[in-house]
């Protein structure tokens, strides 16, 4: 899966003259972690709502109200905007894309093209969907856990098991947990027991919540 899959197009930059009280109507109508800011077609820079709800009290709470809300309508974006940007191509994993947004704490990427030129965006929101939609939970079926160990053919092994049940994997994943390498399979059945059973005839360690409840309450 590539950044440009997944970024998102439909979305509204603003630029340095842009005033900060509309770009505050903007994100909070459009939900948005923060803005981008545009010079041209070229991604400048971007703005945070913490940027905005800084800016606005401390520069006129010592004045008037008619002084204050003049000197509201002269601030722009140019006057609080952050030009350390971090970008990334369309044609990045998006995978590395959300590597870089954990590793610097981000909440979200540009995405420009290779003359700079700002064709998306990427944010915490378009991450968390890609993660539901990779872990297939909208396609329902049942949810298969089992610890491996790191060798070749573990994923064919259980699909053999699973295919001789009649049925076929709809996703796969896989973590570690404490140097242990566990699959995640979702598979288009509705009653796991058989296939669960001859997984475990095979040598394989099936997991559920309940083999962790003991961890969940030694780390509490």
């Amino acid at each position: 899966m590539y950044v440009g899959l997944k970024m998102l197009k439909d979305f509204h930059p603003v630029t340095p003259a842009t005033p900060l009280s509309e770009a505050r109507k903007i994100l909070e109508k459009e939900e948005y972690w923060m803005l981008l800011v545009t010079e041209g077609e070229r991604l400048a820079g971007y703005v945070r709502h913490e940027d905005l709800a800084a800016a606005l009290p401390s520069l006129v709470s010592t004045l008037e109200r008619h002084e204050a809300n003049y000197l509201i309508s002269k601030l722009t974006v140019g006057m609080v905007m952050r030009r350390d940007i971090t970008t990334v191509p369309p044609e990045m994993e998006i995978e590395q894309a959300a590597q870089i947004m954990h590793d610097k704490n981000l909440a979200g990427l540009g995405v420009v093209d290779e003359k700079g030129r700002l064709v998306g965006y990427i944010n915490r929101t378009v991450m968390l969907e890609v993660l539901v939609e990779e872990m297939g939970l909208a396609l329902g079926g049942s949810r298969l856990v089992f610890e491996v160990e790191d060798r070749a053919g573990v994923i064919l092994d259980a699909a053999g098991v699973i295919a001789a049940h009649g049925a076929s994997i709809l996703s796969t994943s896989t973590f570690f947990h404490n140097g242990r390498r566990m699959v995640i399979l979702r598979v288009n059945a509705l009653d796991d027991a058989p296939i669960r059973a001859d997984l475990e005839a095979k040598g394989y360690r099936l997991e559920s919540a309940a083999d962790f409840r003991r961890e969940w309450a030694e780390g509490a």
